[in-house]
Parts: C-alpha cells; sequence; structure tokens
C-alpha cells in the first residue's frame, strides 16, 4: 500500500510547468495548417476577439496580465463590491418592474409577485404607460411600505408622484427612517429620452427633503439604459453614467449638500447582457469608476456606488421569444456575480407587450434559482482574481473614463447631449454593430440563426405608446433588421395564403450538400422565405421540373466545389429556363456560368434577403 506524505500529494507534481513560448509555439502550428504564417505574439493576436470597440478577449490570460489591485469587498475602489459582505447576507434585492396603466391590475400584479420572491417594486407612474398618480394608492394597497421598497419612475410627473408616495408613507404609518426605494429623479435622463431639456430644480430639491427627513430613501437615478438601448457600448454607457453622476453632485452640492451626502441621493442603472462576462466587468468597472470620482471630490469613502441591474431589452427578441429565457438568465448571472445591489429580470414577452403572469413569474424566478439552487450569492465576489475579469474590468474602465472626459471637455452631460456628441457616438456604435448582425457574425438565436417559421407567434397585449415630446435618443433592437423582413414574410403570407419559397437544388449525395443546404435554409428561413428542398437532390435532368413544382421564383444551388464543377452551370441553366428569376450558389463566390449570387459565412445577409423579397414581389 502506498502512503500519501503528510503535506498530501500535488496532482500536478509529473507535469513540467509550461512557459507561454511553448503554447505560442502549438498556436503557430495550427494556424499553418489552416493556411495563416504568424509567429509569436501575432499567432495570438490572430485568435483574439474584438468585444467592442477598444476591447479586446484574447485566447489565454496569465499571471502576467497585471490589473489594477482591486483591493477588497466594501472599501475603497469598491472594485469587489460595495459592502464587506457582498451579496452574501441575504442576496441581491429581486426588483420588479411594472407598466400598468390600471391601478387595480396593478395592484394584483404588485401583490402576486411580493408574495413570490420579489422583494422591491419598480413602477411606472404617469404618461400614457404608467399608472396615473391618483391611482397609486389603490396600486400599493395591501403592500407593506416599510418592509418593500418602492422606485418610482414618473419622468415629468416627478413632483406629483414622489409628493403622493410620501403621502402615502405617512398616512399608513411608515416612519421616514423605515422609508426605503428611489424616487427616480433624473433630469439628464429623461432628457436623454425626451429630447428635452433637463430641469435639475426638482431633483435637487427632493433630494434635499431626502436628506433631511428620509435617510433610507434615495432622490435619484442615473439611468444609463437610455444609452444601451440606442447602441452605445459598455464604455459608453459606463461614461454617460459617470457624466450624468457628476452633473448631479455639482447640482446638489451647489444646493448646499455635502459630497457625502450627495452621493448617498444617487442609485446607479445598469444594463445586463447575456456577455456575462462584459456585464461583470461594467459593473466592477462602474464601482471603481464613481470610485475615483469620488475621491476626487474629496470623500474616497463615500464611493460606494449603489447599483440597480436591468436585462437588457436590445437583446430581447419578437420572434422565437422563449430564448429570452435563456438570455436573461444569464444577463442575471452576470449582474450577479458582478456585485449588483438590486436586479430587475425583464419578463421573456417583454419586447412583445404587457407581461402575463407566467412571464413575470419565470422573470422572479430567475433570481431565485440563481440565489437559492445555484448558490451564486454565497460569494463575494467570485470572479475576482480572474486573470480575464480583472483585466477586462481595468480596460473597459481606461475606455469609459476615456468617454467621460471627452464628454466633460464637451462641457457636461447636458452639453454633449445637447450638441449632439452622445446621439452621434452612439449612433456610430450602432451602426458598426448593426453590419457585424447583418452578416451574422453576431448571432441572435431564433431569429438571424435558427429560425422556426412554422412557429405560431406569441401576441400580449400592446403596451401604450409613450406619449410627449419627441427627438431624444432612439431605442434599437438586435432583431430588428431580421424582424422587418419577417414582417413582409408574415404580411404576404397573410395575403397570399403562404410564404415566399426558395428551392434548395441540392446536388450530389447528401454528404456533399447536406451542410450548405442546412446553412442555406438557415438564411433564408431568417428572411421569412420558405426552402423547398425536394427531391433530396438534383442534376441538369431533373432540376426544371422539381423547381416547378415547387412554387418558388428563385433557386440555390447546394452542395461541394468539386461537384459545383461538374454541374452548376447546366443546373443553373435548367433552373433558368424553368422560369427561376434568380440563382443563387452556396458557397464562396466564384465563376460559374448563370450563377447571380452568393451567399456563404460573412455575407451581408440582410442585404442578401431584402433584395430577394423585393425581386419576389414581397410589398
Amino acid at each position: 500500500m502506498t502512503v500519501l506524505p503528510a503535506d498530501g500529494l500535488s496532482l500536478a507534481a509529473e507535469f513540467p510547468h509550461p512557459a507561454h513560448e511553448q503554447w505560442q509555439s502549438l498556436v503557430e502550428g495550427v494556424l499553418r495548417k489552416s493556411g495563416k504564417d504568424v509567429a509569436g505574439s501575432a499567432a495570438e493576436e490572430a485568435l483574439s476577439t474584438t468585444v467592442e470597440a477598444g476591447l479586446i478577449t484574447r485566447p489565454l490570460y496569465t499571471s502576467r496580465d497585471d490589473a489594477p489591485d482591486a483591493g477588497f469587498p466594501g472599501f475603497a475602489p469598491f472594485t469587489r463590491g460595495s459592502k464587506a459582505e457582498g451579496n452574501a447576507a441575504n442576496g441581491w434585492d429581486v426588483r420588479q418592474r411594472h407598466s400598468l396603466t390600471d391601478p387595480a391590475r396593478l395592484n394584483e400584479a404588485v401583490l402576486a409577485d411580493l408574495e413570490n420572491g420579489v422583494t422591491s417594486l419598480w413602477l411606472t407612474v404617469g404618461g400614457a404607460t404608467g399608472v396615473p398618480v391618483s391611482g397609486l394608492a389603490r396600486a400599493l394597497d395591501g403592500v407593506y411600505l416599510d418592509l418593500a421598497p418602492v422606485v418610482l419612475d414618473a419622468g415629468s410627473e416627478l413632483d406629483s408622484a414622489a409628493t403622493e408616495l410620501l403621502r402615502l408613507y405617512e398616512e399608513r404609518g411608515v416612519a421616514p427612517e423605515s422609508a426605503r426605494g428611489t424616487l427616480g429623479a433624473d433630469p439628464l435622463g429623461h432628457a436623454a429620452r425626451s429630447g428635452s431639456a433637463p430641469e435639475p430644480a426638482a431633483a435637487v430639491h427632493w433630494a434635499e427633503r431626502c436628506a433631511k427627513e428620509y435617510p433610507g430613501l434615495r432622490a435619484l437615478t442615473v439611468d444609463a439604459l437610455p444609452y444601451h438601448e440606442a447602441g452605445g457600448s459598455a464604455a459608453e454607457e459606463l461614461g454617460s453614467s459617470l457624466a450624468t453622476g457628476v452633473a448631479y453632485l455639482r447640482a446638489l452640492t451647489g444646493a448646499g449638500l455635502s459630497v457625502e451626502a450627495a452621493c448617498a441621493q444617487l442609485e446607479f442603472r445598469y444594463a445586463a447582457t447575456a456577455d456575462q462576462f462584459l456585464s461583470i466587468a461594467k459593473l466592477r468597472a462602474a464601482r471603481r469608476l464613481w470610485a475615483r470620482v469620488a475621491e476626487v471630490c474629496g470623500a474616497a469613502d463615500a464611493g460606494a456606488q449603489r447599483q440597480h441591474a436591468v436585462t437588457s431589452s436590445v437583446m430581447m427578441t419578437r420572434r422565437d421569444p422563449w430564448v429570452n429565457m435563456l438570455r436573461t438568465t444569464l444577463a442575471c448571472l452576470g449582474a450577479g456575480v458582478g456585485g449588483a445591489d438590486s436586479v430587475t429580470v425583464l419578463p421573456f414577452d417583454h419586447a412583445l407587450g404587457l407581461p402575463d403572469a407566467f412571464a413575470r413569474r419565470i422573470a422572479r424566478n430567475t433570481s431565485t434559482i440563481l440565489m437559492e439552487e445555484s448558490h451564486l450569492a454565497r460569494v463575494i465576489d467570485p470572479a475576482g482574481g480572474s486573470w480575464y475579469v480583472e483585466r477586462l474590468t481595468a480596460e473597459l474602465a481606461d475606455s469609459a473614463w476615456a468617454f467621460f472626459q471627452e464628454i466633460e471637455r464637451a462641457g457636461g452631460q447636458a452639453a454633449a447631449l445637447g450638441s449632439g456628441l452622445i446621439g452621434e457616438r452612439l449612433a456610430a456604435t450602432w451602426a458598426a454593430r448593426s453590419k457585424d448582425l447583418a452578416r451574422r457574425k453576431e448571432p441572435v438565436t431564433g431569429v438571424s440563426e435558427f429560425p422556426h417559421l412554422a412557429e405560431r407567434p406569441v401576441e400580449r397585449e400592446v403596451t401604450p405608446a409613450a406619449g410627449g415630446a419627441s427627438g431624444g435618443l432612439p431605442t434599437v433592437r438586435r432583431d430588428e433588421a431580421f424582424e422587418a423582413l419577417r414582417a413582409r414574410s408574415d404580411a404576404h403570407l397573410a395575403s397570399t395564403g403562404r410564404r415566399p419559397r426558395v428551392f434548395l437544388a441540392a446536388l450530389g449525395p447528401a454528404s456533399a450538400h447536406t451542410a450548405r443546404a442546412t446553412f442555406a435554409s438557415n438564411l433564408f428561413q431568417a428572411g421569412g422565405i420558405e426552402p423547398v428542398h425536394d427531391p433530396a437532390t438534383v442534376d441538369a435532368s431533373t432540376a426544371a421540373e422539381a423547381f416547378a413544382t415547387s412554387g418558388a421564383t428563385v433557386a440555390c444551388l447546394c452542395s461541394g466545389d468539386a461537384l459545383y464543377a461538374e454541374q452548376a452551370e447546366a443546373v443553373a441553366s435548367a433552373l433558368r429556363a424553368a422560369g427561376a428569376q434568380r440563382v443563387f450558389l452556396a458557397g464562396r463566390p466564384a465563376e460559374y456560368p448563370g450563377v447571380d449570387e452568393y451567399v456563404f459565412a460573412g455575407c451581408d445577409v440582410v442585404a442578401v434577403l431584402s433584395s430577394v423579397l423585393d425581386r419576389m414581389g414581397v410589398a
């Protein structure tokens, strides 16, 4: 029997310690086989991925990838968390969003949420999309306001909504020190959404009152969602939030509040996406950056940023909305690991209209599962110490700080919004991202990849349209270009009884054509064009009859390069003779007589599909 040494067994003891250069050498060998003759750091760069402008993910991170000291949880620079216990004590605050205009319906939804895991309420108040201020009391009937924090989103009706909430606190015997939540004053965020001029006076008034009378109630929200929802990058979202926070600090301290008291009146709201590592890094970087602002203002200990993370609406799709459950789960995971104090998971049907009870149930249970079954909240900053996460946090913070400085040089957030600086920057970022989406370099499952044309659409009650001023930042969605194509196909189906079709002319045996036939099928379905792959294979003698039977007006050749060389010209000629308006070939562009266009990985799918629908006469 072998006896282990007293100090245990090192599982790596018999393995040599590899050098970074050895790994690079192995990478070089693999790349050479794929036709790339690069060496050293260039080989490593060839495997790197651009996450967004200025952020590149490398294939390997080691201890050589240094980053600034992250410190300790609860202490400046707060990278590892605003509190020493992080979320480990009670988990994060599960905050559900509600946008119902009927007070009785809102009350029913609110009580159901609070009874089943939700710990705070985020209410849209006033306007066309929220509950009337006069109905707030009915909406909160039966809610223990000293236990359930309320966060308001009242826009231009801030004064009346805040007055009504404080009246309810007094009427229901809630002690001022027991009131929790946020009044939601955000003049710059409202200006970004509506295009109106910011009016900070009301926000300052409520901040002064909260600081004096309601120590647990915050007056202002620094909402970065308008910049994310306009297509901005993570760095632009962070830079805009910093500039907004600094503008509010100036206004509050100018009114007589100390820096510490002013910081205590702010809650920051950020988007969390299905890119969980970027979400983790964004929240960690946001705390580091705000800690730097507080330090420069002479109140380093007041720089613990209060964070509310909301799963991104930009990533939510209208087609195959069930996949949104997976997206929001990843986003919630990123928010929790990143150290958000409060997390809102948008229901999977958010993009379709008002969510139903089932969708709200899944949304709130997402947090519950991650905390109670996955134990995600039991560890403080679980990503801390990861070379990748620490480096990504540092790089994102640097990029965001540079954008913040650019805004400050332009005169601050209000001036940058008014001059168009922020709008133009976000538009440029979204335009670049839209190209990746159109080429499916950024795939959208169920929309641009693996669409399901036969699936019945999910229908929801339409969300009331927001009225009032226009001219603010736009709102974008990843699925919008493909959604427009699918909408054309739906209209065609409704008017003619069938979708536009493409005939897949597969050449040779299944082993030769399956890969490209599958690729072409997915590509055309992304535009709502139904592929017809019957019979399984054709040649020059059978293609014409098969095409005529298919009911299609365009065709796509699918096979391997060897068979293309032998049969493409003859089959394309037969298809044209049978009436094909356009003949595509699945593969890289080459010179095949009779072929009009090529579809391949990396092509502009949106442009191709839009052109095809135009030729088919699909309005």
